[in-house]
């Protein structure tokens, strides 16, 4: 069955994905935006950028099992054909199907294997931009069948929607982060220049208990998980150069 642009499923959508004022109800409306083009996995995420190299670090929100990205980090494919050759200056979405006997886009064997493992044979990547200008991928992967032209248009569309309750998450979200003091801007200043624990409490003059303590209370404002998230976080938000 053929939709057009303005199709019931896309009139749906837009009805929920207005409604989402939460990360976890913009969790749900992504899973639900897959679940209604017949993908397995969504993912937002910030596009590549030299300084970053793990795709945990990219991560705004997926529903992709953790699995997933241990196992791409290992293999090293952040800046691989997930996100293919180009797509970095590109406006365009890009449509990948493993299936294909000569596909479009060159995947190496050991991120074919990475999908095939998680059954992402297609999967469609298109690039958007957060209110900052910030550059930003969402990308969906799947086994279902290659996806048509209306049927792409309709997902741009629709990701044109999704972008703008993401942005209204995010202004609310940080509302809630209080400012970093002084004391944990410098940690993870120093911490983005490779600096240890230690070292970094020698450049202060501070212990090195109390530096962990700095970046502790550095993730939790910010709403990480460790410490490489939160320099990418801070790169990010330009907290830091």
């Amino acid at each position: 069955m053929s939709y057009m642009t303005t199709s019931e499923r896309q009139l749906s959508l837009s009805v929920e994905i207005s409604a989402a004022r939460t990360r976890a109800e913009f969790a749900e409306i992504l899973a639900k935006v897959a679940r209604a083009f017949g993908f397995r996995y969504i993912t937002l995420m910030h596009a590549p950028s030299p300084e970053i190299l793990l795709l945990k670090a990219l991560l705004i929100e997926t529903s992709l099992p953790a699995a997933y990205f241990s196992r791409a980090d290992r293999a090293a494919v952040a800046h691989s054909p997930l996100i293919p050759a180009g797509m970095q200056d590109s406006a365009l979405p890009r449509v990948w199907n493993l299936t294909e006997p000569a596909p479009a886009y060159p995947f190496p064997p050991e991120l074919r294997d990475l999908l095939d493992a998680f059954d992402m044979q297609t999967g469609v990547a298109i690039p958007t931009y957060a209110l900052n200008g910030e550059r930003l991928l969402l990308w969906l992967g799947g086994d279902r069948a290659p996806l048509g032209q209306t049927e792409l248009n309709e997902l741009v569309m629709v990701t044109l929607q999704v972008l703008d309750a993401y942005n209204l998450v995010k202004r609310a979200k940080a509302a809630e982060h209080p400012a970093l003091s002084a004391r944990e801007h410098e940690v993870v200043r120093w911490t983005a220049q490779g600096k240890t624990s230690i070292e970094i409490g020698q450049i202060l003059s501070l212990s090195d208990h109390t530096v962990n303590a700095y970046m502790t209370s550095a993730i939790r404002k910010l709403d990480c998980v460790n410490r490489t998230q939160l320099v990418a976080k801070a790169i990010r938000l330009k907290l830091i150069n």
